[in-house]
């Protein structure tokens, strides 16, 4: 009988588990900035990874000086994406804009300006994305070339386009394009 009480009991709490991680699961699918993702991998099998959510423009002002109720105010820190932090994850020693990155964990934030962005890696990681990174964690401050795409872009993207042993982070939004090199 106790055999029995116990089995019966551990069931109920994977089941309780396993439900839990469903509703979060579903909570983040329905949420208007759905989650994203965009990886590089280097000739000998090294990656690299960006997970992030993706807010949509919704005829939002996206960029823009703070009086115009811009969503993204240059010249403020800003999470690079929507809800929680983005990530980038690195399984080699990179240089991104020039300056090394150890392999490891990191995330990422920038500070947008109409003619130039700065790229922001931090150590601290698993923060909402609200919270703006401590200089103590930095691990980098680079500039990012900007430049104007054609059609405004409604979903904010993150990818890298890959050319022999380099990775261009490219990020795209409204009619703004920010990118960086990142080589090994």
């Amino acid at each position: 009988m106790k055999n029995f009480v116990l089995i019966a009991a551990s069931l109920f709490a994977m089941a309780t588990i396993v439900s839990a991680q469903m509703d979060m699961s579903d909570k983040k699918a329905n949420r208007p900035s759905p989650a994203a993702s965009a990886e590089c991998k280097f000739s000998d099998g090294k990656t690299i990874k960006i997970d992030y959510s993706s807010p949509r423009a919704k005829g939002r002002k996206i960029f823009g000086i703070a009086a115009e109720q811009a969503l993204v105010p240059y010249g403020e820190i800003w999470r690079t994406g929507a809800n929680e932090a983005t990530t980038f994850v690195t399984g080699a020693n990179l240089k991104v804009g020039g300056k090394d990155v150890p392999a490891g964990n990191y995330t990422i934030f920038t500070i947008p300006k109409a003619d130039e962005w700065t790229l922001i890696v931090s150590k601290k990681t698993g923060q909402w994305g609200t919270e703006s990174p401590v200089e103590k964690d930095e691990v980098l401050r680079v500039p990012m070339k900007v430049s104007k795409n054609g059609p405004p872009v409604e979903n904010f993207l993150i990818a890298f386009d890959q050319a022999g042993s380099k990775c261009t982070l490219r990020m795209e939004w409204a009619t703004t394009v920010a990118s960086v090199e990142i080589s090994k």
